[in-house]
């Protein structure tokens, strides 16, 4: 392992899923687990899972930390209810980003993993009635300061589209998958449901810099879905298995060695 990739020191919170997901993390990476409220040298590399409970201030004091959170796609089953999310089942993915809190999409890798997943892929929409709207959750405008997001996201497409504006969150009635079928474009700073957007067709759009490279609002009347960003997600995403044996460190090593 080259010496400037130091393994970073797990923390974890007293919520029983971040518990669950550090434990096998550090267990498949070999290294240390320490309580959140019980670190202090941020001059050493972290890994947390989440920006809630203390690992949040953790990062942004951090010089060098790995985040791990819910994947792009083959996430978890979870539900929502009264702003509090629950796992029904270890089944899915969950992205581990170094430095950032998302990859951009950019890369070469194969498509083995991502061909592992059997996804079907629908043809990108050629028409659309209207753009959806993602806004964040409240959490994530906090954490993110995202104030105001949704009308001066709105202002932008303006600059781009003349199309009618439906606005989705996690609090409406009618499911995504419903209101992506009449859908011209999917817009977002970050939401993980943009990628279910692009597997239905329709193309989707960011405000987060690190994440316009997959789409830009200035291209949302012309732009055409790379789908070969799946399979550089795909090797940026891992399941709880893989990160108990130690796959996923172990690949992120030996990345680390070609890049």
């Amino acid at each position: 392992m080259p010496l400037n990739l130091i393994k970073p020191t797990v923390l974890f919170t007293d919520h029983s899923i971040n518990q669950y997901i550090s434990k096998c993390f550090a267990y498949g990476a070999k290294t240390n687990l320490v309580h959140v409220n019980d670190f202090s040298d941020f001059n050493h590399s972290i890994a947390v899972y989440g920006y809630l409970r203390g690992t949040g201030e953790a990062i942004k004091k951090s010089k060098d930390f790995w985040y791990i959170d819910h994947g792009y796609f083959k996430q978890s089953s979870r539900s929502f209810k009264n702003n509090r999310v629950d796992l029904k089942a270890w089944d899915g993915y969950f992205r581990i980003v170094h430095n950032n809190y998302w990859h951009s999409g950019s890369g070469s890798y194969p498509e083995d993993r991502l061909n592992k997943l059997n996804i079907k892929f629908k043809s990108q929409r050629k028409t659309g009635e209207y753009i959806v709207v993602s806004e964040p959750t409240a959490d994530a405008i906090k954490y993110y300061e995202l104030y105001n997001w949704t009308s001066k996201t709105n202002k932008i497409i303006r600059k781009y589209s003349d199309r009618k504006i439906i606005i989705h969150n996690r609090h409406s009635k009618i499911p995504l998958i419903d209101i992506l079928k009449n859908a011209w474009a999917f817009v977002s700073d970050h939401s993980g449901a943009a990628f279910l957007s692009m597997i239905e067709g329709v193309p989707a759009f960011f405000t987060n810099q690190n994440l316009q490279n997959i789409g830009s609002i200035k291209n949302i009347e012309s732009q055409i879905i790379n789908y070969n960003i799946f399979n550089n997600l795909a090797y940026g995403q891992w399941n709880i298995k893989e990160m108990y044996e130690g796959e996923a460190w172990d690949f992120f090593s030996k990345d680390h060695l070609n890049n």
